[in-house]
C-alpha cells in the first residue's frame, strides 16, 4: 500500500507491543512508532488516555480508517484482527479456518498473556518472594506451554495450516520462557515453531522496534508506577 499514510503506534517494547511491531511489518504497512514509557509514566499522560483509556500499550491511530475516516484502537488483540481486516492479511477468510484463529488469539489474550504476565511478575519483580504464587503461575505457564505444544503435534502454525494473527500475538509472550520457569526444550513441537517464527525477518524486526529504549526495572520509582499502589491512585 504505498499511498497509505503511516499509522501511528504509541507503543513500548513488551510483548503486547511486540504482537502489533510485528503484525505491521509482516504486512508491510507504514507505521510511526512513538514510545510510551511505562516505567516513566507516559501512559498516564491525558493524550495518551485519549486512545487508550485503559492506561496500556499499545494504541494506535490510523488516518485511513473504515469508510476513509481516521479510527483510533486500544487492545493488541483488536488492533490485530483490525490490521488483518485492513489489509486482507493473516486471517482467514472462510468461517472455519477464521474462526480456528480467533479462537487462539483469545486463548492469548484470557490465558497466556495473563498468566505469563503473572509468572514473569512473581518470579523477577515482586518485592517478596512468595512461594505460592511463585509455584501457582509457574506451574499454569508450563500447563500453557504444554497446550500448545499439543496443538502444534498436530498443526503447523498454531491456528492451523497457515501463519496467522494467533502466532504473532502468541510467539512475543514466550520470548522469555526462563524468566516464566519454564525448560523450552520440554515442548519439542513448541520449540520448532518458535524457532520458525524467531527466524522470520518481519520478526526479528518487530522486537526491534524501540528495543534501546527499554531498561531493566531497577528503581522503586519505575516499580512502583508499573506495580505499586501510585498506578491505582491516578484517575
Amino acid at each position: 500500500m504505498p499511498d497509505q499514510a503511516p499509522i501511528d503506534v504509541y507503543t513500548w517494547p513488551t510483548p503486547n507491543g511486540h504482537k502489533v511491531h510485528i503484525m505491521l511489518e509482516e504486512t508491510g504497512l507504514p507505521y510511526r512508532a512513538h514510545a510510551v514509557d511505562i516505567g516513566r509514566g507516559d501512559q498516564f499522560a491525558p493524550e495518551f488516555l485519549a486512545i487508550s483509556p485503559n492506561n496500556k500499550i499499545p494504541a494506535i491511530t490510523d488516518p485511513a480508517g473504515p469508510d476513509g475516516q481516521p479510527i483510533s484502537l486500544f487492545e493488541s488483540g483488536a488492533i490485530l484482527v483490525y490490521l488483518a481486516g485492513k489489509t486482507g492479511q493473516l486471517l482467514p477468510k472462510t468461517d472455519r479456518a477464521r474462526f480456528e484463529v480467533l479462537q487462539w488469539l483469545m486463548f492469548q489474550m484470557g490465558g497466556v498473556g495473563p498468566m505469563l504476565g503473572q509468572a514473569h511478575h512473581f518470579r523477577m519483580y515482586a518485592p517478596e518472594k512468595l512461594p505460592y504464587a511463585i509455584d501457582r503461575y509457574t506451574n499454569e505457564a508450563r500447563r500453557l506451554y504444554g497446550v500448545i505444544d499439543r496443538r502444534l503435534e498436530k498443526c503447523a502454525f498454531v491456528g492451523g495450516d497457515d501463519y496467522s494473527i494467533a502466532d504473532i500475538a502468541i510467539f512475543p509472550w514466550l520470548r522469555s520462557w526462563q524468566n516464566q520457569g519454564v525448560v523450552l526444550d520440554d515442548y519439542p513441537a513448541l520449540k520448532a515453531w518458535f524457532d520458525g517464527i524467531a527466524a522470520r525477518p518481519a520478526v526479528q524486526r518487530g522486537v526491534q522496534v524501540l528495543a534501546d529504549r527499554r531498561k531493566p526495572i531497577t528503581d522503586d520509582k519505575s516499580r512502583d508506577i508499573l506495580f505499586g499502589k501510585s498506578q491505582y491512585e491516578r484517575r
